[in-house]
């Protein structure tokens, strides 16, 4: 299995004095045990529980302290206790609220252990109520691939770099291009992309996505709280891909029957297991970014492949020039959108697009903070008179930079609204999506 970025942030996790133990959050299948799999490696020792076992669960239930419990670990995990340095695993910890409690004893109480929890998030939402002790421990946010991690993983450590370091030349723009348009169709799921590395064979990954499909259906039928809430949640994995990167109304979603209160609340628990997140409109162009909840919301999901997968776009996207040509532009929002937050281990960052608060029909894509600004973001090819939203964005803009993802190397362009305002309009191709920020402060 290929490495995963956040690596660097968890070695900068287990230097830091005084650290906490860590939560590691993400949806089902993004790679959470393998990663910490991975780290393990670089450790002594290595304690791991899985909570779905019932004699590693059972350790928590039995009432033990916390120096007893860790005796029982180390037996447990056939291991001397020594002083070396050793890091924890309590892989699916939410199948236990005692052992989510016992985080905050391993943080008081014990020293010379580093303590990582994982799992997913829908069981414990819709099932049972668990509270992480508040200041006790630290949390990172686990997502799919980004283009960067996928470079790395189909072994092009050059392009890589130069990715992240805004520095691939023209000469390669069309053959990083063909890479992340294979990315694109892809996704960034782990298994998707690790197979890919391997074998090169798009069509054989069908399999894949359906077990990748199945395992989240399948949760939905074993956590349901009511017959109701699992129809409705149902309805959403079966149907909801194909509004990926467009405005919804929770009233019928998707052709059904049920009613905005009920839908609202099956999407907002799909939100918390990380596998959607429904991004809201903001009307003003200064921070802070200040959501408008009553409006309808634009619809991200997780990963851009299984939205491909399941809306039988993989056909379409083989040999594609441009992805703006596809599905009315839809995919290409969804893909920047996930790269926007591809390497961000925060588990609060949200996305946001703007409209216009005084009742045009104006929306920008994306809106983004950089420093004190708040940066409109278009996803679209061709003439600049076509950005007629993020026109009128800038018109009310303190600052004078946009930015519009296309399919063309990265220019710069001097560019003027209907009402005279001059900006500088960065044109940056969609393999520096999850780079935005560097490449503003290159050219800033």
């Amino acid at each position: 299995m290929f490495e995963r970025n956040i690596l660097t942030n968890l070695r900068e996790w287990s230097r830091r004095p005084g650290h906490k133990p860590l939560v590691l959050r993400g949806a089902r299948q993004v790679g959470k045990t393998t990663l910490v799999n991975q780290f393990s490696k670089e450790y002594e020792v290595y304690l791991k529980l899985n909570l779905d076992k019932d004699a590693d669960r059972q350790l928590f239930e039995s009432g033990m302290s916390v120096e007893e419990l860790l005796t029982a670990i180390y037996l447990l995990n056939n291991k001397e206790r020594k002083d070396a340095r050793t890091l924890l695993f309590i892989d699916e910890i939410q199948n236990s609220p005692k052992a989510v409690a016992m985080l905050r004893y391993f943080y008081e109480d014990v020293s010379g252990i580093d303590v990582i929890a994982a799992g997913s998030l829908l069981e414990s939402l819709i099932d049972k109520h668990i509270s992480f002790p508040v200041g006790r421990v630290e949390y990172m946010a686990l997502r799919p691939c980004s283009f960067n991690e996928f470079l790395g993983a189909v072994g092009e450590n050059g392009l890589k770099a130069s990715q992240y370091e805004i520095a691939i030349p023209v000469p390669l723009h069309e053959e990083t291009m063909r890479l992340f348009n294979i990315y694109v169709l892809l996704g960034g799921m782990p298994e998707i992309v690790d197979n890919y590395a391997i074998n090169r064979d798009i069509v054989s990954l069908g399999h894949v996505y359906e077990s990748l499909l199945t395992g989240y259906r399948d949760d939905i039928e074993k956590y349901s709280s009511t017959e109701t809430m699992g129809n409705i949640l149902r309805h959403i994995l079966n149907v909801g891909w194909l509004y990926a990167a467009k405005r919804i109304s929770f009233e019928k979603f998707g052709n059904s029957l049920y009613r905005s209160r009920e839908m609202g609340e099956a999407f907002r628990m799909l939100e918390k297991t990380m596998l959607l997140e429904l991004s809201y409109p903001v009307t003003s162009v200064v921070v802070p970014f200040i959501p408008e909840l009553k409006r309808s919301p634009k619809l991200l999901w997780i990963d851009t492949g299984i939205v491909n997968y399941v809306g039988g776009l993989q056909k379409e996207l083989v040999n594609i020039k441009d992805i703006s040509d596809v599905w009315m532009g839809h995919i290409a929002e969804q893909i920047i959108g996930q790269e926007l937050v591809g390497d961000d281990n925060s588990f609060s960052r949200k996305r946001y697009f703007w409209v216009n608060g005084t009742g045009s029909d104006a929306e920008v894509d994306f809106v983004i903070q950089y420093d004190d600004m708040v940066i409109p973001v278009e996803v679209k090819s061709g003439h600049n008179s076509r950005l007629r939203s993020l026109h009128s964005f800038m018109e009310k803009s303190p600052h004078d930079i946009a930015v519009r993802f296309w399919r063309k190397p990265l220019s710069i362009d001097e560019a003027v609204t209907p009402k005279g305002k001059r900006f500088r309009l960065f044109n940056i191709p969609y393999y520096y999506a999850g780079q935005v920020g560097r490449v503003i402060l290159k050219y800033i």
